[in-house]
């Protein structure tokens, strides 16, 4: 559902723009749009010891990448264990994911596949917590 309201506001904003630039519609502007949510990659199974330049070098053989970033938690600067590689072309993606796929890097087997958009949070203030105001599990609260 996500990747179909991702399109939906790409299309839309893609559609906005062009038409206050010249008040015409083109598909090229279109596709690209829509062709540019396909060059991220997601990296799971990541050691702890790769880094973001170790991660960019290790993909880098399949085309230019914008960016590799390894995820790391807020509070110990540690990795998470996975990252996200961005390239400029769907087809550079497609192919480093399919090579790179179940690949050993670091001495760890690593899981590529194409990122998808995160599902939004629940909740409010409170993080989603004290929803279920009946139930007895959040009378500690």
């Amino acid at each position: 559902m996500a990747f179909y309201n991702r399109i939906g506001s790409l299309v839309r904003q893609t559609i906005s723009q062009n038409s206050a630039s010249n008040g015409q519609v083109t598909g090229p502007l279109m596709f690209n749009a829509i062709r540019c949510m396909s060059s991220k990659l997601f990296v799971g199974g990541l050691s702890y010891q790769t880094d973001d330049y170790s991660l960019k070098e290790a993909f880098s053989g399949f085309g230019d990448v914008i960016e590799a970033r390894v995820i790391t938690d807020r509070e110990s600067g540690r990795s998470r264990g996975f990252g996200f590689v961005n390239y400029t072309s769907s087809d550079s993606a497609n192919e480093a994911m399919n090579a790179m796929d179940g690949q050993e890097l670091n001495g760890r087997n690593i899981r590529v596949s194409l990122a998808t958009e995160r599902a939004p949070r629940a909740g409010g203030a409170d993080g989603g917590y004290n929803r279920n105001y009946g139930d007895a599990r959040n009378d500690r609260y």
